[in-house]
């Protein structure tokens, strides 16, 4: 198996790669956490957005040591390099130094140090900027090259000779002498609205090291534009900052006008978002390993099926390894099953089963899928129907705290149901064959303090009141009687055709109840390649 590459590793293939790549901002280990989430390679760690996020100034107002704390959680959080912004170095060679040995062993992949004076000012505040000497400045270059614990750790030098007018010839001349020093990469920065001298920069310049921008201020400037002019890295600086001042303000001057949740969230993230983003579930799992004992639930991914509208992509595989955002269908839900604890999930393979080889499953194969429905594969893993259960869709994706609101439930069935689901599907008309008819009436009705039971569920439903997402919770009791109807259904001739809608409507037929749980959005089920294309682009 090969090894993963180390986060210096893999900044430092960010900078030197082909093409251009691009890392955004975070601020603290949460909005860290979302910008992985996002499929970000790496993550900026912006020295305004840390400043402001702790309610203090852009200007060294915080210690190296209060920054340091924050990306310890930021680095804890995530998988992918951060690229950290080092203001000035907070000193002279010798704080730089000491720094940089510090970034290291908190697996920090890289610094940016900007050639001002100490303490700095924000570069886009004021005018006539102090720089640094170019001598002092390649100093504390070579001292941090020469501190560094891992072969990979990248300088990267962010030249201010643009922001403090000095010119293009100066901003030449500090870009070879920093290279000369041992950047890695440089930075060449400018306030200006248009690109123009940015972009004569990287004309004149021999692309002896990497240029990174920061098109903050010319943000209107094309990216095919930066990529032409030799970025090997772009940084969107601040927005995840910029975005969550605007949604705080709007949400705390609504319940201040208001008074009341009701509005408000629906707007939101969902709580169980919030645990999942902080990994509650590992903690869960944990307790369940070295604390209580309990028996960890169970979970069938049915994944038979080739997915004939996707073309070509399936012709080596089935739908549940597609790609979305470099990872594959399958494996996002196998990550969300082991933030709840599931047990080794059962996957009911069908077609191409061998191209279904990831780690930590029981692959059962459902030989007979070209004739077979979900109700067979169902029963291929009735071994799995022992216990507390997860049922999903192999096609699926979805938030990992959708399994979190499902296993917070007593009932013996439980679904998710998205109340929104036309304007999930835009401007399509495909019926779906999970539409579904619940107690509480239309959609509007679904946020009632006792929450609905499903009535029907299929594609002639009529006056639907949303779409199953394609996850069903069992209990163990739950589970052992959808195991019993799947055998009378096997006796009677009718299991190899049906699908998991006809399995509900004969258990409630038998008078079991199953609570339908609302969610909106936060999901996709990929039936083509519009679906493929959305969720490759929401999810």
């Amino acid at each position: 198996m090969t090894e993963k590459p180390s986060k210096f590793t893999m900044l430092r293939s960010l900078l030197t790669g082909p093409g251009t790549n691009f890392i955004m901002e975070a601020h603290n280990g949460l909005s860290a956490k979302i910008v992985e989430e996002a499929g970000f390679d790496g993550i900026w760690a912006s020295g305004l957005s840390i400043s402001a996020a702790l309610g203090v100034r852009d200007n060294n107002e915080l210690s190296w040591t209060q920054v340091l704390d924050v990306l310890e959680f930021m680095s804890d959080a995530t998988s992918i390099p951060i690229l950290v912004d080092g203001d000035t170095g907070y000193g002279n060679f010798n704080n730089f130094r000491r720094l940089v040995k510090k970034l290291c062993q908190r697996q920090i992949a890289g610094v940016c140090i900007e050639d001002k004076v100490f303490p700095k000012t924000n570069s886009f505040l004021g005018d006539g900027q102090q720089l640094t000497e170019i001598e002092e400045f390649c100093g504390k270059i070579k001292a941090g090259k020469d501190n560094q614990e891992h072969d990979d750790f990248s300088i990267v030098a962010r030249i201010e000779a643009l922001i403090a007018g000095r010119g293009m010839d100066e901003a030449l001349r500090r870009a070879e002498a920093y290279a000369d020093a041992g950047a890695d990469a440089i930075v060449i920065h400018s306030k200006k609205a248009d690109p123009d001298e940015i972009l004569t920069f990287c004309r004149l310049w021999d692309h002896r090291v990497p240029v990174v921008l920061i098109p903050t201020k010319y943000y209107r400037t094309p990216t095919d534009t930066l990529r032409e002019a030799g970025a090997s890295l772009i940084i969107w600086a601040n927005h995840n900052l910029r975005s969550s001042i605007q949604a705080m303000r709007a949400t705390s001057a609504r319940l201040k006008q208001h008074e009341t949740l009701i509005d408000v969230e629906s707007e939101v993230a969902p709580l169980n978002d919030v645990f999942s983003l902080a990994d509650a579930g590992e903690l869960e799992e944990a307790e369940t390993r070295y604390l209580s004992g309990q028996a960890r639930p169970n979970a069938v991914v049915l994944a038979a099926t080739r997915g004939d509208d996707l073309g070509d992509l399936t012709a080596d595989q089935p739908k549940c390894m597609l790609n979305v955002r470099g990872e594959a269908i399958l494996g996002r839900q196998l990550r969300a099953l082991s933030r709840i604890g599931a047990s080794e999930p059962f996957v009911v393979a069908g077609y191409r089963a061998e191209a279904i080889d990831l780690p930590g499953i029981n692959k059962v194969v459902n030989a007979d899928y070209e004739r077979t429905g979900e109700a067979a594969s169902l029963y291929a893993a009735r071994q799995a129907l022992n216990g507390d259960c997860i049922i999903s869709y192999g096609d699926v994706v979805y938030r990992p705290f959708f399994l979190n609101l499902l296993m917070e439930r007593q009932e013996d069935f439980v679904i998710l149901v998205d109340p929104n689901w036309m304007e999930k599907r835009e401007t399509r008309n495909a019926e779906s064959r999970d539409l579904v008819k619940l107690s509480a009436g239309d959609a509007g009705e679904l946020h009632a303090d006792a929450e609905p039971l499903l009535v029907d569920i299929g594609p002639g439903v009529a006056d639907a009141d949303g779409e199953w997402v394609g996850l069903l919770r069992t209990s163990a009791n739950g589970a052992r009687r959808l195991k019993a109807e799947l055998e009378r259904m096997r006796e009677d001739g009718s299991l190899d055709r049906a699908e998991l809608g006809t399995v509900l409507k004969r258990l409630m037929a038998r008078g079991e109840e199953i609570v339908a749980l609302t969610v909106s959005g936060n999901w996709m089920n990929i039936n083509d390649l519009l679906d493929l294309a959305q969720a490759r682009n929401a999810m």
